[in-house]
C-alpha cells in the first residue's frame, strides 16, 4: 500500500471516526466518511495493544494493508476510511484477514 493511501495525521482518524458512519463484524470495525477531493480512497489502520504485542501487532497491520492492497480496485476511490481491528484477529490467515476486510467494506457499501 504506497504512503499516498494512508491517513496518518490524529486530527483526520478523529473526524473520521466523529462523522459516526461505522459498520462492525467479528474481526474489524470501520468508521468511513466521504471526500470528494480524492483521487483514490484513504486508510487508517489502527491495532490496539489486545491484539498481542508488537510483533503481532506489526504482523496483522501488514496483512491488513496487503489485503487492502489486493482489493484497492475494488474499493470506491471518494471515501477515508479507518479500520480498526478486534483481539480476535491475532490468529487468522491472510485469506481470512482478506475475508473479513471484504466483508466489513461491503457491509459498509465501500466496495463497488
Amino acid at each position: 500500500m504506497e504512503k499516498s493511501y494512508r491517513v496518518k495525521k490524529e486530527i483526520d482518524f478523529q473526524t473520521i471516526i466523529k462523522n459516526k458512519q461505522s459498520f462492525a463484524n467479528r474481526n474489524f470495525v470501520v468508521y468511513f466518511k466521504e471526500n470528494d477531493q480524492n483521487a483514490h480512497f484513504h486508510v487508517g489502520i489502527s491495532v490496539g495493544k489486545k491484539v498481542g504485542n508488537a510483533v503481532k501487532r506489526n504482523r496483522v497491520k501488514r496483512l491488513i494493508r496487503h489485503s487492502l492492497y489486493e482489493l484497492r480496485d475494488e474499493i470506491k476511490p471518494t471515501y477515508d476510511i479507518i479500520l480498526i481491528a478486534r483481539p480476535s484477529i491475532s490468529d487468522l490467515s491472510f485469506d481470512e484477514v482478506k475475508k473479513n476486510t471484504r466483508h466489513v467494506l461491503n457491509l459498509a457499501n465501500l466496495i463497488k
